[in-house]
């Protein structure tokens, strides 16, 4: 990370692993079609209203180029368009798309042919699609170039299947070199500094992932990334509403070992810390060092959250093929990263 305004310490971007580090190196994104994301929506397209929902393939293209590439097509500007999320470039990605088209006719969007993205369905819908609005992500991923043991890679996929792994947030929030932190110290520091809105959430953003993965971390080094604490604040799987364990008795522990439960750590910002007594007192001596980022965060009125330490993979399946890769299927709920799963079982090279 390059050099910090005076009061802001280096946040450690290194995590540690759940399970006892990679038994294996692999390399991923060799080529486009090994990374295979699928959105799954959160709410589909009723059949009517003035927003068109498409449903788009893209493939080693920017989601806002496809985005700008519709609104051109459609003859609108381009912030009528709209989408759930970002989606890897160098990837295959089903994503979805809605296009405000308020008293217009459908395009004919089967004559929209390009080389780097398709459409493959759209339907009428009475609501633009919002940021966030997205369930989760299926993928499909190939890992090359593997030089490790196929029975400990078993072992170790097994392990993942069975026990979830740390719900960290991917090294891409935070630029490279950690540059989006440092971009984030210095609009902190300097207030009078004039930042667009999109990169200043994206450096807001950074700030809180990177003090989310550094307590996860230490619950990791620790043991106890997968256990409740007392005053934890858990989460329901597959649910964002939180609730405080005051007690831990033997229904909580069986909730938790099932994976209906998951303890939470903290997306820091302004307002009170859910979680109380030894979970709080951990989260406290873990963050201590970083007083002056938290509180510039609450200054910029970023509400505090929750998120959970703990993702259980859906659906994980893998197969070694004859020429020596490995291919993964599984689900995960979103904001989760498919590179934190894969950084469990490979010490990973990224071609892209």
């Amino acid at each position: 990370m390059s050099s910090l305004p005076e009061g802001y310490p280096n946040i450690p971007l290194d995590v540690l692993p759940a399970w006892g580090g990679p038994v294996s190196v692999g390399r991923i994104r060799r080529q486009v079609e090994d990374f295979q994301v699928s959105e799954v929506p959160l709410v589909e397209a009723c059949g009517e209203g003035e927003h068109s929902w498409l449903h788009v393939q893209k493939t080693g293209s920017n989601t806002q180029w496809v985005a700008n590439q519709l609104a051109a097509f459609a003859g609108v500007r381009s912030n009528a368009v709209s989408y759930a999320g970002l989606k890897d470039r160098h990837a295959v990605t089903d994503q979805w798309f809605s296009v405000h088209l308020p008293g217009q006719p459908e395009p004919d969007w089967a004559s929209l042919q390009h080389d780097e993205f398709r459409i493959l369905s759209f339907q009428r819908h009475q609501r633009k699609l919002k940021t966030g609005a997205l369930k989760g992500n299926r993928f499909v991923l190939t890992v090359r170039d593997i030089d490790g043991d196929t029975a400990d890679i078993d072992t170790r996929l097994g392990q993942v299947a069975a026990g979830g792994f740390p719900n960290y947030f991917g090294p891409q929030r935070f630029g490279r070199g950690g540059s989006n932190l440092a971009s984030a110290a210095h609009m902190f520091a300097s207030r009078k500094r004039k930042v667009p809105r999109s990169k200043r959430s994206i450096y807001l953003s950074s700030v809180r992932s990177a003090l989310f993965n550094l307590v996860l971390s230490a619950r990791v080094a620790e043991g106890s990334w997968n256990q409740v604490k007392p005053g934890e604040a858990v989460q329901l799987d597959g649910r964002s509403a939180c609730f405080v364990v005051t007690a831990i008795d033997d229904e909580i522990l069986e909730r938790l070992a099932g994976g209906e439960l998951h303890p939470t750590g903290p997306l820091c910002g302004d307002g009170e810390s859910l979680c109380t007594g030894a979970a709080a007192a951990f989260e406290t001596a873990s963050l201590q060092p970083y007083t002056a980022w938290i509180e510039s965060l609450s200054s910029a009125r970023v509400e505090v959250a929750r998120r959970s330490l703990r993702i259980m993979p859906g659906s994980l399946t893998w197969q070694h093929e004859p020429d020596g890769c490995l291919t993964l299927c599984f689900y995960l709920p979103a904001g989760s990263y498919a590179t934190s799963l894969l950084a469990e079982i490979f010490r990973l090279e990224d071609a892209a």
